[in-house]
């Protein structure tokens, strides 16, 4: 009697789809990631150039990913000054951020990461222009 001949996957085809999902899983995050910072088509703030003088950067916009340090001062027809915290190529810096009244509904708490949309003001300071939760 013949013997029948059997069929069965390869096991290179094993190794393939494998590696076709994990590179489907890292390229999934990598985009993900990218997408979740509303503000990724904006430059972001050269903490050091602004330290060092920040009247040159005066009516620009940039973006900044910031962790809120302290609430320095209040006022309602101005709003708040914070005080976050942000990273450089120096490490955690912090900077005052003037957030307007118009943001006062808006509940920001010590610790609380948030991606920022800042203008740099007449006077160097920097003010909020829009706020994203990270």
């Amino acid at each position: 009697m013949p013997r029948r001949a059997s069929s069965s996957v390869h096991p290179a085809w094993f190794i393939l789809c494998a590696v076709l999902l994990i590179a489907a899983i890292v390229g999934g995050t990598l985009i993900f990631g990218a997408l979740r910072d509303p503000y990724r088509t904006l430059t972001p703030l050269d903490v050091s150039a602004y330290l060092e003088n920040s009247n040159s950067l005066r009516g620009n916009t940039y973006k900044l990913d910031a962790t809120i340090d302290s609430k320095l001062a209040w006022s309602a027809s101005d709003g708040s000054l914070y005080s976050v915290n942000v990273s450089s190529k120096d490490g955690e810096q912090p900077l005052p951020l003037m957030v307007p009244s118009s943001f006062n509904s808006l509940n920001v708490q010590k610790g609380q990461r948030f991606y920022i949309q800042v203008e740099v003001g007449d006077q160097g300071v920097l003010i909020a222009r829009d706020f994203k939760k990270a």
